[in-house]
């Protein structure tokens, strides 16, 4: 709905500049609430008019901001321009905002925002999301909760926005870590204790395997061996490395259920590890691949051409490497799925794996690369529970399931739940999201437990809090009619503020979709909660004329809205009571 306003002073800067009115809708936009803006309005950079040539360069910014303002006119929708320095406010109609935007969102409130007219210039098309991937025949580390949780926004965003979404877990499934495997499991393994505890026992042999292999050549060699077994599909090996495979994603997918995370395909470095021959050949018909001293098989990225950068593809005994399945896979992906764009998302250390891997692809002529993105993440420090330090997920979901209960059963305000663990999960879980999303995805961040579980404050919590308040008023007032508002009853500061807020949905949006960053959209339903918990207390609906009490509800019913597709988008399964 931002678009209506937006459009109304496109049209009047038409008017006065001569450009078309298309020119000035992307470069308005709504002033964010505080309390020494009252006035709800868009907001207008004459520097961005320079910029795209409607104003020129030599003239002083400040005399053309002035001359500006004094040729806008009031009408229905602008009452006012005021000159800042170098910035023009529209202060806006407020009747008609609070009756066109609660009128749209009413309506049709999952369109809210995701169908503005600034989005459509967004390239529509389908979108493949690579995240979470860990290790097969290992217990699911913490360390990949930041790509599973990223990568689910990033998914969520996209189709949000109208993008035909894949996506996609690719284990790693191969490599000689699985030599490493398969000959400690021949030599240390046991069926029945495979049965009781799979990902238990595997992760006892790897650690014991690994132990040995340090001071015992023998082994090294045993794993070198299985390795090539396995790549030369022989059946013995294979059937023991598709039991680990099959073991490790049933109890993947039950950590997955948890989250609300899922996945179109599981894919894997396995799944690719035929096709790399195809790609040495490919690679040594365009004179790509070299051949170093030691035997290696080498891609020059060097712009001297002199191997001062490249890339290794094959070790000397002739196996693949990681890269070399990574560029399998994205052959394999573009000729099947036919993306438009494809996004990784694994920690930032991978950042030059993955510059190397789009430079190959362009050497190697598939221009669409350039659609081929890294989303980088840092570390986070201090992840531990009650038992000491740990690193698996599975533990630290169970931690914030705990002490969400904990925290349930000593508040007083707490509601009868139907299912208490559910919901302490539900929040739990938002609480590690929101904390994980407030920064760049780039930062690495210090955890800490009682920051994370704050009712009051920045948390995911607070905003669990929030939408559970304004579904517990709407159930409470759900027998009152809503057919009909009347705008001048939500004229008030608090009221206004929400509403130019609201205002601002499609930006972010924009806004995150642009650097596939969600502390946008986590800031905006921060401030939303805020403004809205304020207004909950201060615009009461009980007592209230049947007016007054029937706008009120049109507010918080559209804020609610929002603040539960917006929780959804990153991830959080709103609760409707706590």
């Amino acid at each position: 709905m931002a678009c209506f306003f937006r459009r109304s002073v496109a049209a009047q800067l038409s008017r006065i500049c001569g450009a078309h009115e298309d020119v000035f809708v992307p470069l308005l936009s709504a002033i964010p609430p505080s309390k020494k803006q009252l006035s709800p309005g868009l907001r207008l950079t004459v520097n961005s008019l320079v910029k795209n040539g409607t104003f020129s360069r030599d003239a002083d910014l400040q005399t053309q901001t002035e001359r500006l303002v004094k040729q806008v006119k009031e009408d229905g929708v602008v009452q006012e321009a005021v000159a800042g320095h170098g910035v023009i406010n529209f202060r806006i109609n407020t009747l008609l905002l609070a009756e066109k935007l609660l009128e749209q969102l009413h309506a049709d409130p999952q369109s809210f925002g995701v169908k503005s007219e600034i989005l459509q210039n967004l390239k529509k098309g389908r979108t493949l999301v690579e995240f979470s991937s860990p290790n097969i025949a290992k217990k699911f580390h913490a360390g990949h909760l930041r790509s599973t949780i990223i990568g689910n926004f990033i998914a969520n965003l996209k189709q949000a926005l109208g993008n035909d979404v894949i996506r996609v877990n690719y284990l790693g499934d191969w490599g000689m870590q699985f030599g490493l495997l398969g000959a400690g499991f021949q030599r240390l393994g046991s069926q029945e204790k495979l049965q009781e505890n799979a990902l238990q026992h595997l992760y006892e042999v790897y650690v014991q395997v690994n132990r040995e292999a340090e001071h015992d050549g023998s082994i090294q060699l045993a794993a070198a061996e299985f390795f090539r077994r396995l790549e030369q599909h022989d059946k013995q090996a294979l059937s023991l490395w598709k039991q680990f495979r099959e073991i490790t994603v049933e109890e993947y997918k039950k950590i997955y259920e948890r989250l609300g995370v899922y996945f179109d395909q599981y894919s894997g470095e396995s799944f690719h590890q035929s096709k790399t021959r195809e790609v040495l050949k490919d690679l040594q018909s365009q004179g790509l691949l070299k051949t170093t001293e030691k035997g290696t098989g080498v891609v020059d990225l060097s712009a001297e051409g002199d191997l001062s950068s490249y890339a290794t593809l094959v070790r000397s005994d002739g196996t693949s490497l990681y890269i070399t399945r990574d560029v399998a896979a994205a052959l394999d992906r573009k000729e099947r799925f036919s993306f438009d764009e494809m996004i990784y998302v694994t920690d930032k250390s991978q950042s030059v794996h993955f510059q190397q891997l789009f430079q190959i692809l362009q050497a190697m002529g598939h221009h669409w690369a350039d659609g081929c993105v890294h989303v980088p993440f840092g570390l986070v420090v201090g992840m531990s529970s009650r038992l000491g330090e740990v690193v698996l997920l599975e533990d630290i979901l169970n931690e914030a399931r705990y002490r969400m209960l904990q925290n349930m059963r000593e508040a007083k305000t707490s509601k009868e739940l139907a299912d208490p663990e559910l919901t302490a999960e539900q929040i739990g879980v938002s609480a590690l999201i929101i904390q994980d999303f407030k920064g760049p995805l780039i930062s690495d961040y210090k955890f800490d437990w009682q920051k994370v579980l704050q009712a009051q404050g920045d948390t995911g919590v607070f905003l669990q809090y929030t939408h559970a308040r304004l579904r517990s008023l709407l159930r409470m007032h759900s027998s009152e009619s809503h057919t009909h508002f009347n705008p001048a009853q939500l004229q008030d500061n608090r009221s206004l503020s929400i509403l130019q807020h609201l205002l601002r949905y499609d930006e972010v949006l924009l806004q995150s979709s642009l650097d596939l960053q969600p502390r946008h959209l986590v800031n905006f339903l921060i401030t939303l909660s805020h403004l809205a918990s304020s207004a909950h207390r201060e615009l009461q609906v009980k007592g209230s004329s049947a007016e007054v009490a029937q706008a009120r509800l049109r507010l918080f019913s559209c804020t609610c809205s929002v603040l539960s597709n917006g929780m959804k988008t990153l991830g959080i399964s709103p609760v409707e009571k706590m």
